[in-house]
């Protein structure tokens, strides 16, 4: 189960050790506002200043010393004028993302600017040096110029730095595929260059060992599953009882499966079910509960939207696996669903989750119960990931509104209506111009600046529709 975490950070302040002799106030003056920008954004990420890098020498043992404490980045701040050649040969051993931060201690040249003044607030100066030579090294960093202590430079910051750390952690995490559909050919890409892009381990399970856990669970914990199912869900009259606590055993089947192979998310493919010939239902409750819970989750073996969830969790809030079922140009809007799937913690909390007997045709199997919701109104960003080839991918986001609709009262599965800013028919041109998979994840609220933040990290070509 994925878990958000607070991002570490190494500080790397740079400035000369000439200034110990000439000016030995100026040094301890920038030290002292070096740990006022950790107090900062102490509360957006954990940030380590081990003390200013005055030498090339001290350049390279904190550098060093940031990677092999596995922090998640490292942010540049000149905080006196430094050589920037001093950095080269600490940035050819570096495999942390970087972030040029271009501050200074006052955000304004007053009239009682003095030589003191000019020397402590030239960070400009020294950055300038700083950014060419890593560009000649070809680092590529995030970079930010403003006031430190604007909110603007601090949801900056927490935003590449939770970017950052979603990368470390997706180079740890693991996730099962049991099976996938035939000819979906949007979902496809090379499974090995996933792997090198994104770091992340997508390994082809059986339904088999799955199947054995569930016939393990007990009766009592059936029993504490249906009583947090009543928590969370109105539990509809004609939902059968034995088919509610068939799909909560399918659920800690799944979810025990998961732990202990040490795996953060899963992707279906119902027929698997059908072709297995053991299993009753389609896990749609589990699927949907597990993804609230904090797994990643994806149909039909889609590995790229099942990754963009495990992502969502690390870097957002709730992310919701929908996809397009149908245009509504009065409303200029897409109407989203699935087969019943999707996180319900995305639920308008005036209508509530109710907890249905879903009639589905599909696997040939018994009625799945499902979690029926609207999703919330308000700013809402869709995002798709695309396979465009080998290790290039490519991120679509669509930012709009979730509409305040009513209830469609005969379609058995979680809706929304979702209206791009752009309009309904230029999202849609540019989501097939570009690619746009038929599987999207939704957000609540606006986080297009934690992804484009990540897509620099990882070199993935970011575009809005």
């Amino acid at each position: 189960m994925i878990v958000k975490q607070k991002p570490k950070i190494g500080f790397l302040g740079l400035m000369q050790g000439l200034y110990d002799k000439s000016q030995p106030e100026l040094p301890k003056m920038q030290e002292k506002w070096a740990k006022e920008v950790v107090r900062q954004l102490s509360d957006v990420a954990e940030v380590d200043f081990p003390g200013p890098a005055k030498e090339r020498p001290d350049i390279e043992k904190y550098v060093k010393y940031f990677n092999d404490k596995e922090y998640d980045g490292i942010m540049i701040v000149n905080l006196l004028y430094s050589p920037g050649n001093r950095l080269i040969q600490a940035m050819k051993k570096n495999s942390l993302p970087v972030l040029l931060a271009n501050i200074q201690p006052l955000p304004d040249v007053t009239a009682n600017w003095d030589w003191i003044l000019c020397t402590t607030n030239q960070g400009i100066h020294g950055i300038q040096d700083t950014a060419n030579v890593l560009m000649r090294c070809g680092v590529k960093p995030a970079i930010v110029t403003d006031d430190w202590k604007s909110p603007h430079f601090k949801s900056f910051v927490g935003d590449w730095a939770q970017a950052a750390n979603t990368v470390t952690r997706l180079k740890k995490t693991r996730v099962a595929v049991f099976g996938r559909m035939h000819n979906m050919g949007d979902i496809l890409g090379d499974d090995a260059a996933f792997c090198r892009k994104f770091g992340l381990e997508a390994n082809h399970e059986t339904i088999g060992p799955v199947y054995a856990l569930m016939e393990k669970v007990t009766e009592a914990e059936i029993d504490a599953q249906i009583a947090e199912d009543k928590k969370n869900f109105k539990i509809d009259l004609k939902l059968p009882a034995e088919s509610h606590r068939y799909a909560a055993r399918m659920q800690i089947g799944f979810e025990q499966f998961l732990i202990a192979n040490n795996y953060d998310g899963f992707s279906q493919f119902f027929n698997i079910y059908k072709e297995d010939g053991r299993l009753k239902q389609l896990p749609i409750l589990g699927g949907s509960s597990l993804l609230a819970k904090g797994y990643g989750y994806s149909a039909e073996g889609d590995t790229n939207v099942l990754l963009l969830t495990v992502i969502g969790h690390m870097i957002a809030e709730n992310p919701h696996f929908t996809e397009m079922y149908s245009l509504d140009f009065g409303k200029d809007a897409a109407m989203l669903s699935h087969m019943g799937e999707g996180n319900w913690r995305v639920a308008r909390k005036d209508r509530g989750i109710t907890l249905i007997d879903r009639p589905l045709d599909i696997g040939d199997v018994e009625n799945p119960p499902t979690p029926k919701f609207n999703v919330e109104p308000g700013i809402a960003t869709l995002l798709s990931l695309v396979a465009v080839v080998g290790e290039q991918y490519r991120l679509i986001a669509c930012q709009g509104t979730i509409l305040d609709t009513e209830e469609l009262k005969d379609v058995p599965m979680n809706h929304a209506f979702f209206k791009p800013d752009s309009g309904i028919r230029k999202a849609m041109d540019g989501w097939l111009k570009y690619g746009g998979t038929h599987h999207e994840v939704l957000f609540l609220g606006d986080v297009r600046s934690r992804f484009q933040a990540l897509c620099r990290i990882l070199e993935v070509e970011y575009i809005e529709v």
